[in-house]
């Protein structure tokens, strides 16, 4: 029998090398600790490569066709013959080095820490094994800290016939070189509107297939209603309250059996086919339970003010629950990374500024569909669940001078959710041409907590989409009750 092998002793360990681990694993090995960053597939995690970067890319290819389109009324005449292959090719040279990581690795390497390939778990508190691509296993005990970022995974549905199809999910749809013919797109969520819109831009006839009742479930309804009629303009199908019972692809086209109400079936086919019902986090594979972390399954961990499952044991990004976001992956791996610099000597004396602790009530995000939409916060129904007493105010922007002035594309509104009690903003919908550069100004006042009545005494230039904020503000009352 094989004498075992000893673990090789580190200060940190990162398990998942995505923007918060990377950051993370890059600020610590820099800092001069000895640091190993585990990474079964791409330094960088999700979004340089199959998220945020190629597909804004797309999205703002397919605005420029949109706004070429928009001249007729505004500026004389245009001719538009979009090419799916000019951001095809971007994504490829630009934004992945054609889905290599090199370059992430180097920049990692670089700093003092060392990278290594394959599929890590927990195998006690403060020890990481990992699965080497060679069959072979590699164990790291660390003396500081282990930091888990797991992130997600793309989530389809077990449906017959769905297995084994050449169907898309966002990763496949970023590495596209040509826009399909025909797309079904099964969900709802901003990964399929934003894909939905872009690829529509380049002459793809798009379907998409709601479990639901709307689009963007999770967002204030106004921003699912207006997006709906906008996509009906642009030729966008959208159906709705369908469940997806059965999935063939023959001749290189897909059909999908679809159930309604009463009964109801129908068939529905198009050249290719995108799930995006969602994401998973990939928390199952790391044993938490060798930890001795309890674990349920279903609902993220709780972790500490400074994002700890246990005494030296983190969890960050998208499986730590608090937003499927880059920017909360690296706004919790910068308090980690923190936290862990504090206690570099071993003593608990802190030799580096206070971080201070994460925060969740004003989580920005945005979803890059034209209109886009930025939200912070509570939505109404959010806060309404919280038990919070509320005053909404709404404006259009079409209402506003610069809507107005914009006119092609000037769709959009703000909303804003005011705890009565306390006169401070604890939500913000933004939607409009730059809803999310809008956006910021909100966030800055959900989170510092900033009074209404001091919002409302603020100067807002004059033309710009921000100018509604203070005619939101003005609008704001109690919501009605039916």
């Amino acid at each position: 029998m094989a004498a075992a092998v000893k673990p090789d002793a580190v200060d940190v360990v990162v398990l998942g090398m995505g923007p918060g681990g990377e950051s993370v694993a890059g600020e610590l090995a820099a800092a001069g600790l000895s640091v190993v960053g585990v990474e079964s597939r791409l330094v960088g995690g999700e979004c340089p490569y199959y998220g945020c970067i190629p597909s804004k890319m797309m999205i703002r290819a397919g605005n420029v066709v949109a706004e070429a389109l928009r001249v007729p009324g505004l500026a004389g005449s245009a001719q538009v013959t979009p090419d799916f292959s000019v951001v095809a090719g971007r994504i490829r040279t630009e934004a992945t080095d054609d889905w290599d990581d090199a370059v992430a690795a180097k920049r990692f390497t670089d700093k003092g820490g060392r990278l290594v390939r394959g599929a890590g778990r927990l195998t006690g508190p403060r020890e990481v094994t990992v699965s080497m691509p060679d069959g072979g296993e590699r164990t790291f005990r660390a003396r500081r800290a282990v930091v888990l970022n797991p992130g997600t995974n793309p989530a389809v549905p077990e449906v017959p016939g769905l297995a084994g199809t050449p169907f898309w999910t966002n990763r496949e749809a970023v590495k596209a070189e040509t826009a399909p013919k025909s797309l079904v797109i099964w969900g709802g969520g901003p990964i399929a509107v934003e894909l939905a819109q872009a690829f529509t831009r380049f002459g793809t006839k798009v379907t998409m297939v709601l479990r639901g009742s709307r689009l963007l479930s999770r967002e204030e309804p106004e921003a699912g209603r207006l997006l709906a009629e906008v996509f009906r303009n642009e030729g966008i199908k959208i159906l709705r309250n369908k469940d997806v019972t059965a999935v063939m692809h023959s001749g290189g086209k897909f059909t999908l059996e679809l159930a309604g109400g009463a009964g109801e079936i129908s068939r529905l086919t198009a050249s290719q086919l995108l799930v995006a019902t969602g994401r998973t986090p990939s928390l199952a594979a790391l044993d938490l339970a060798a930890a001795d972390i309890a674990w349920d399954g279903k609902a993220a961990p709780a972790v500490d003010p400074h994002m700890q499952l246990a005494d030296g044991l983190y969890l960050i990004g998208d499986a730590a629950g608090a937003g499927a976001f880059t920017h909360m992956s690296m706004y919790q791996g910068n308090i980690v990374a923190g936290h862990i610099l504090a206690r570099k000597d071993g003593t608990g004396a802190s030799k580096e500024p206070d971080r201070g602790t994460a925060h969740t009530h004003a989580v920005p995000h945005v979803t890059f569909t034209d209109p886009e939409i930025g939200v912070v916060g509570f939505t109404q129904k959010q806060a309404v669940d919280a038990g919070l007493s509320i005053r909404v105010g709404f404006t259009e922007l079409g209402d506003s001078t610069r809507g107005w002035i914009h006119k092609s594309g000037n769709e959009g509104f703000i909303k804003l959710i005011e705890d009565s009690k306390t006169g401070i903003l604890v939500g913000a919908t933004s939607m409009g041409p730059t809803g999310g550069e809008v956006l910021s100004a909100l966030a800055l006042a959900v989170h510092a907590r900033i009074p209404v009545s001091t919002l409302k005494t603020m100067i807002y230039a004059y033309p710009t989409f921000h100018r509604a904020i203070p005619e939101a503000l003005a609008a704001l009352k109690q919501p009605s009750r039916h």
